[in-house]
């Protein structure tokens, strides 16, 4: 998850808004932090959930990253004004975990990772048998004709 999220990084630029949906488990906080890395942001990407969203500044002179995780939030748009989302997203990368029915109206170009994960066999020698399969879905003219091969396994 954490490859792939330095690979849709490649893809991003200042103004888009990224949503990750998946089970808890599932991944999106580790594709988030790969995200930041192929970002060249500043500080640890880690699950925001307790404090909503955190911002994180790009070290190499490109888009911020600015993390969500709307888990908590019950409410739409209107409940997530508050964090000044809008305000964020011409400059930065916005990815929000949990922001599906939640966020879209923040933009008509949009990128939806939905991320399932199920669980094979028991790992042995510490290797990790938990397959998932991720669809990366544009909305918007933004993403149209943007070419996501770059993205498969």
């Amino acid at each position: 998850m954490q490859e792939l999220g330095r690979r849709l990084a490649e893809l991003l630029s200042p103004g888009d808004l990224v949503l990750l949906s998946g089970a808890l488990g599932a991944g999106k906080t580790t594709l988030a932090r790969g995200l930041g890395e192929g970002l060249g942001v500043r500080g640890a990407v880690t699950s925001p959930t307790f404090v909503i969203a955190r911002v994180h500044p790009s070290l190499t002179g490109g888009p911020a990253l600015v993390h969500v995780d709307a888990y908590r939030l019950g409410g739409g748009l209107d409940e997530m004004e508050d964090l000044d989302l809008d305000v964020s997203l011409p400059e930065s990368v916005v990815v929000v975990e949990w922001g599906e029915g939640k966020v879209e109206e923040l933009s008509e170009d949009r990128l939806h990772v939905v991320i399932d994960r199920a669980v094979g066999d028991e790992p042995t020698g510490g290797e990790d048998h938990d397959v998932r399969e991720v669809s990366v879905t544009g909305v918007g003219q933004r993403w149209k004709a943007a070419d996501l091969s770059s993205l498969d396994a």
